[in-house]
């Protein structure tokens, strides 16, 4: 089980180092409604990340049992296909960057959180969580691997919380922190929300660069 958690850390982090949802979490922190969209933000997102591993765990569960020494080539295709879709995401990434003196742009609907209430953030965080590309793609890699690791229900269990708990920290952090002490976190949110605004499609095509080739990697170690 150490080795399957091993495998899915960059994973996990490769969800919690996503600057959008980081940025809509902020943003709803700064709202008037701050308590209730940011806490139904949580729990989509969390709830998201959860029903993403947890369909390909089990998708990749009905593979063929192998020898625990053998080569395993169906997941190791797959492992493969989703390292190179992830590459593939990471050069679209890094063209997006924004030129010199330019302002990055960002999603539409971000400008509707002002508006949003604790139903709506619960369901954008889900989407965001378990149907952006990114986080879908990385959801099946962790889904890939722990499915076709051969563990028991309850090692499942133990690595799918793991991973949750790892690819949930970045916007369960800032959420928790400003529900304890509002008054002082506003400042630094306000910072933290510019910078990841600037440097979005940097930070995430450097991610899904190494995330790919850690992927396409372990697909070929598969064999």
């Amino acid at each position: 089980m150490g080795g399957v958690i091993g495998d899915i850390l960059p994973l996990a982090i490769g969800i919690a180092i996503s600057p959008v949802p980081m940025i809509a979490a902020i943003l709803m922190l700064l709202s008037p409604k701050a308590k209730g969209t940011s806490i139904g933000f949580l729990l989509g997102w969390v709830v998201g990340i959860v029903l993403a591993v947890v369909i390909f765990t089990l998708l990749a569960s009905v593979l063929p049992e192998d020898d625990p020494d053998a080569s395993k080539p169906i997941a190791g295709v797959v492992k493969i296909v989703l390292g190179l879709l992830l590459l593939f995401l990471a050069f679209r990434q890094w063209r997006s960057r924004p030129g010199p003196g330019e302002e990055a742009a960002l999603p539409k609907w971000m400008s509707a959180i002002d508006q949003m209430t604790a139903m709506r953030a619960f369901v954008l965080a889900l989407l965001l969580a378990a149907v952006n590309p990114k986080n879908l793609l990385l959801g099946a890699a962790a889904g890939t691997t722990i499915g076709t690791a051969g563990l028991t229900v309850g090692e499942d269990v133990v690595v799918v919380l793991v991973f949750t708990l790892i690819a949930a920290a970045s916007v369960a952090i800032p959420v928790v922190a400003y529900l304890l002490a509002s008054a002082r976190m506003a400042g630094p949110l306000e910072s933290l929300r510019a910078w990841l605004v600037h440097n979005n499609a940097t930070v995430m095509a450097v991610l899904l660069l190494v995330l790919g080739v850690v992927v396409v990697g372990k697909g070929i170690g598969s064999f």
